[in-house]
């Protein structure tokens, strides 16, 4: 008996019932990867890495569990251990022995970062990247990004001061051994400033990754722990973006690609995976997304509590920021993240 029920041009069979069906090309494993659009892989992670002096010293960090504020010579094995997982590319925190009010001990030959940069390139030559985070968070004894200065009543960080500083810091980095250097104190100027000072050191090939749309956010609270570099007073929202603001992001990144950035970052990445999108869309050049402390922190909670599925959340996160359009990610999730994917 012929159906009662209208044929439409193409969409439809005689029964009525769709003839597409996505469900096809979900039905097995094999078909899922086949169609998959993003592919996430041990060399898309950052894992930033925490260096404090002395030696022996591997203190995971309470907060951010199977983290480490590590010494040189631990750094080094547990550097080794991360390039079998598929680990390249680090970003190093600097946890100094003495702090003051302008961070001068940042830009010192033998301080922290820079030893541990040189212990690291001797050990493992160019088979890894090293990236170094430019600020003074961790330097100065008010926690402040820079050198503070007094204006009307309100103290602050001193914007076109702590410029020269910023330089300084990424010359002594360059000279060190790193591969690029990450501005991350939101100063205006600051990628014009560091630009003009590595080239004229002889280091015009050292490209530079800017966090230049920082937000500030309360996802930072463990990292805070980690690097011990939680401001004395106020905060950090005269330099850090307003989490409200998304065409602002837009200039943000478009200044620091005209004063000669090389990539660009946003941070956090899970609450601002649309920011993420729109500098992708926008301007179409390699982006960083830093999946921070207070994001890994409540995964880790929540699985510890047996609430969440640790693996599946973890990749699924990570897998949501590539697929914003991160070209890199800057995680703590990276050494159990790369573990898994190599399981498959």
């Amino acid at each position: 008996m012929p159906s009662d029920l209208p044929i439409s041009s193409g969409s439809a069979s005689r029964s009525g019932f769709p003839i597409v069906r996505p469900r096809r090309l979900r039905a097995t494993p094999l078909f899922r990867e086949l169609v998959r659009e993003t592919e996430l892989s041990a060399s898309d992670f950052i894992l930033p890495l925490f260096v404090r002096p002395g030696s022996g010293i591997r203190t995971e960090i309470g907060s951010m569990p199977g983290n480490y504020q590590l010494s040189p010579d631990t750094l080094i094995a547990e550097v080794g251990q991360l390039r079998e997982l598929g680990i390249r590319s680090f970003i190093l925190f600097g946890i100094p022995a003495t702090k003051d009010a302008e961070g001068r001990v940042a830009l010192a030959e033998g301080g922290i970062v820079q030893q541990a940069l040189r212990a690291l390139r001797q050990a493992f030559g160019h088979s890894i990247l090293l990236i170094t985070d430019e600020c003074f968070c961790e330097y100065t004894s008010h926690g402040h990004c820079g050198i503070l200065q007094e204006v009307d009543g309100r103290t602050d960080v001193h914007n076109d001061a702590t410029l020269p500083l910023l330089a300084e810091q990424c010359i002594s980095h360059a000279r060190a051994g790193a591969d690029m250097v990450a501005p991350s104190g939101m100063m205006d100027g600051m990628v014009q400033a560091i630009r003009a000072g590595l080239d004229g050191a002889g280091f015009a090939h050292v490209p530079i990754m800017s966090y230049a749309a920082k937000y500030a956010s309360g996802f930072y609270g463990p990292f805070r722990d980690a690097a011990e570099s939680p401001p004395s007073f106020g905060d950090r929202t005269t330099y850090q973006m307003d989490p409200a603001n998304s065409d602002e992001a837009l200039r943000e990144v478009e200044l620091d690609l005209a004063e000669g950035a090389d990539l660009i970052m946003v941070k956090p990445a899970l609450s601002y995976l649309d920011i993420i999108r729109r500098v992708k869309d926008r301007f179409n050049v390699p982006i960083a997304a830093y999946n921070v402390s207070g994001e890994f922190a409540m995964v880790k909670a929540a699985a510890q509590n047996g609430w969440i599925d640790e693996r599946r959340v973890t990749l699924e996160i990570l897998m949501s920021i590539k697929r914003a359009g991160a070209n890199m990610i800057l995680t703590y999730h990276a050494p159990d993240a790369a573990r898994w994917l190599k399981e498959g």
